[in-house]
């Protein structure tokens, strides 16, 4: 089974995703700031904050859908925002998406906020609202059963240093988990963390025995050439010693967004 985490960077290297998406032939995609605007044309909108303004693709989530047919999706909004397309405003959703392998079943699952809750109009204050999703699933392959789980950490304009809405959200995280994890089998977990290495995060996640694969393996860089600030962490994946990991690598080239996707192959 083969498990990528990406922050799509709401697809604004957008041929380069999905074309990535479409050969890398994930069992399970776990998707970070992903755009869904039923009923609008596919295509480019601005989305704006403080002076900001960044070009996004309003129905991500569908083009990713169409490239991977043979997939089950599941969108997971935090938020309803305002994006722009000249004089047009339109009403986009924010948050993650999964993508799982139709020949894998889905026999649990759970989503909730783990920071905040959805904020139906508008984005939301910093730092806005953060869900996670967990999803349990039995492979037909080899008939076992893993439990994966992804989020996308809160964002917090003084940078990525622990405070108490990240302690929180930790915790929350660990709530959900357990709710779909049966505990005697493989657990993987993943995501933009926004966090640091030393985050106190992890030693929350390691109660539930799970290991950073990123550090683990002296890896200092989850983030590409389009990422200009200091500070390349960013992105983890964690596993229980029940998963038995065939290869994990931080995937290089190409560069689709400016996170570098996480590869997990398990057997």
């Amino acid at each position: 089974m083969r498990i990528i985490s990406l922050n799509a960077w709401g697809g604004r290297l957008h041929e380069a995703l999905i074309n990535y998406v479409r050969h890398a032939d994930p069992d399970v995609l776990c998707l970070q700031e992903v755009l869904r605007t039923p009923g609008a044309s596919p295509g480019w909108a601005v989305y704006r904050d403080a002076g900001l303004e960044l070009p996004q693709r309003t129905n991500l989530f569908e083009e990713i859908s169409a490239a991977l047919p043979g997939h089950d999706g599941f969108f997971c909004p935090t938020s309803r925002g305002e994006l722009f397309d000249g004089d047009i405003v339109t009403a986009a959703e924010f948050g993650l998406a999964t993508f799982v392998r139709k020949t894998h079943s889905v026999i649990g699952q759970g989503l909730d906020f783990v920071h905040g809750s959805f904020s139906a109009d508008g984005w939301g204050e910093h730092p806005r609202p953060r869900n996670a999703h967990c999803i349990r699933l039995f492979s037909r392959d080899n008939a076992s059963t893993v439990t994966i789980a992804h989020l996308h950490g809160l964002r917090d304009p003084a940078g990525k240093g622990d405070t108490a809405a990240r302690e929180e959200q930790a915790e929350a995280l660990v709530k959900l988990i357990k709710r779909v994890w049966p505990g005697d089998e493989g657990l993987v977990v993943c995501g933009d963390f926004n966090v640091l290495p030393d985050s106190a995060t992890f030693k929350v996640l390691a109660r539930l025995g799970l290991s950073d694969l990123v550090t683990g393996n002296g890896l200092v860089d989850t983030r590409t050439s389009y990422y200009l600030k200091q500070g390349r962490y960013a992105d983890y994946m964690l596993v229980t010693p029940g998963v038995n990991i065939a290869e994990f690598k931080v995937v290089e080239a190409p560069e689709v967004s400016d996170h570098r996707a996480l590869m997990l192959d398990i057997m």
